[in-house]
């Protein structure tokens, strides 16, 4: 009795990995990843670090909103 047991383990086991597969085979492939490294820049105000891109840069430093642009250099 337990023969039977394993065997019909070791058939689900199997059966269930086929199925894996098969499925992994009708998904389309990912699209790649924008590796893209940005520099971080830091605040001069508040000092948070935060994208080149997003940073607002005013007479040799940057800031993170332009309210402490207006504020200015801590």
């Amino acid at each position: 009795m337990i023969k039977i047991l394993l065997l019909l383990a070791i058939g689900f086991v199997a059966w269930s990995a086929i199925r894996v597969y098969q499925r992994s085979l009708n998904k389309p492939p990912a699209p790649p990843r924008d590796q893209t490294v940005e520099d971080m820049v830091k605040c001069a105000h508040c000092g948070v670090n935060l994208p080149r891109s997003e940073a607002i840069y005013s007479a040799g430093d940057f800031f993170c909103t332009s309210e402490h642009k207006q504020l200015g250099k801590k």
